[in-house]
């Protein structure tokens, strides 16, 4: 048996020292560490059972934010932040879907009662990222932005927000997740599944590929 957690049981940028060290800052990051504890507690499952904690998964199918990310770096107004060199645990679809398989069928002592995150094992650097899309799109070059000239939008959107706009387009909660780094530790996964099937710039062009085939470029 296999239970879906997310890796919003601990904020972007911290690492755990340990399977039960958590550190949400969302509600529902917090309901996800109420059902791992419930998980972990319970004496009614009757089978072999881990517990997996998908990352920032994107891809053919998927919706915001990354298909959003995807059609703005597209139309040319994606910016990057500053000269951040934000590094992320992203996931192809591609990839999570052989690895949740790979792992429902493994051998049950190396996968029960542990805790895997699904992810590709190399961490994403957003900026290449961005231009790994740009190129498969044929899109004009990223441009980059201020940090400081962002930080004062996202002022702007806090007040906004505080005066009745439910989502500004940045806040200094969402400035502050696009410059935090979130590298995980995927070993534990890789030592059970082994090589993935995707590399990334295969993974942009089949995802480039839907969203055309589908009128989203």
């Amino acid at each position: 048996m296999v239970f879906a957690s997310s890796a919003l049981v601990c904020r972007a940028g911290y690492r755990p020292t340990g399977e039960t060290d958590y550190c949400p800052t969302t509600p529902y990051g917090e309901s996800k560490v109420e059902m791992e504890i419930l998980v972990r507690e319970s004496t009614l499952i009757p089978c072999p059972w881990a517990m997996v904690r998908p990352t920032s998964i994107w891809g053919p199918r998927f919706g915001v934010p990354y298909k959003n990310f995807f059609s703005t770096v597209a139309s040319g107004y994606y910016f990057h932040p500053g000269r951040h060199d934000v590094r992320r645990s992203f996931g192809y679809v591609g990839n999570a879907v052989y690895e949740l398989d790979k792992l429902m069928f493994a051998d049950a002592p190396s996968v029960h009662g542990k805790t895997f995150y699904l992810a590709d094992y190399e961490p994403v650097a957003v900026r290449d990222w961005a231009n790994l899309i740009q190129r498969a799109v044929g899109a004009r070059p990223v441009r980059t932005i201020p940090v400081r000239l962002l930080g004062a939008i996202a002022v702007a959107g806090d007040i906004a927000k505080a005066c009745g706009w439910a989502s500004p387009p940045l806040t200094t909660f969402r400035l502050h997740n696009m410059l935090t780094s979130a590298v995980l530790d995927l070993e534990p996964l890789r030592a059970v599944v082994g090589p993935l099937p995707y590399g990334l710039e295969e993974a942009v062009g089949q995802t480039v590929a839907w969203m055309r085939e589908h009128g989203d470029l």
